[in-house]
């Protein structure tokens, strides 16, 4: 079996799994935007680590960052920054999944790379 590359891959897929469950948990599944937004965000940040854990590529630590960011910045972007749980399961889980993202990408000698040989001269 091929061993994990990065620690960080299931825990944002955790995080996924957690905005796909937090509507029903913290009872804002009948938001109109802050549901969906948490289910199709949650499934693709699943994918996308899952994705990371099975073939690693630079490309799925920056689509977890994107998906950190949106989460962070929806609440205001959709508006549903009213609904406190919603708000801050986004803002909250977006910002840990956002971190952990840029740590892989900066850490990773393989990913680091292109930032090291521009940064270089």
């Amino acid at each position: 079996m091929k061993q994990l590359k990065h620690w960080q891959d299931p825990v944002n897929g955790a995080l996924g799994v957690w905005l796909v469950l937090s509507p029903w948990i913290l009872g804002y599944a009948g938001q109109a935007t802050a549901m969906p937004n948490a289910v199709i965000v949650g499934l693709a940040l699943i994918a996308a680590a899952f994705g990371a854990m099975l073939v690693p590529r630079a490309w799925e630590e920056w689509t977890e960052a994107a998906l950190g960011l949106w989460m962070m910045v929806s609440p205001w972007v959709l508006g549903f920054n009213g609904h406190a749980d919603a708000m801050r399961t986004a803002a909250v889980t977006g910002l840990v999944v956002l971190v952990l993202a840029l740590w892989t990408l900066l850490t990773d000698k393989d990913y680091s790379r292109w930032w090291h040989d521009r940064t270089a001269h």
